[in-house]
């Protein structure tokens, strides 16, 4: 019973040092793979949450397409996820029918 403060003080620093490391690494794994993955045409949303399309990719940029024309560049780094493209919501006739409702055009 004489360790039981210095094996409670092993384990304590397990938990603060090693098992974050190792989640970190992992993170950081996960977004080179990401990064690396990128290719052009691909629908991605950035870390600030704005969703765009790979118009170019650069040794530590990449170019993207927020609308018809309109190309900005980011780092790499900024790019939280590819999305899937967008498909049709079931039950949706056609664009802009609100899912089959009534369009409510009263203000």
């Amino acid at each position: 019973m004489e360790f039981f403060p210095l094996i409670m003080l092993v384990l304590l620093a397990v938990l603060l040092f090693v098992l974050p490391a190792r989640q970190r690494k992992t993170m950081q794994a996960r977004a080179q793979a990401l990064q690396e993955s990128l290719t052009v045409g691909a629908p991605v949303m950035t870390t600030s949450g704005m969703h765009a399309t790979v118009a170019g990719l650069g040794e530590g940029t990449v170019d993207l397409e927020l609308a018809p024309g309109v190309v900005v560049t980011f780092a790499r780094q900024a790019i939280l996820e590819i999305r899937q493209p967008a498909t049709g919501i079931p039950g949706d006739d056609a664009p802009g029918s609100a899912g089959g409702r009534p369009a409510d055009d009263t203000l």
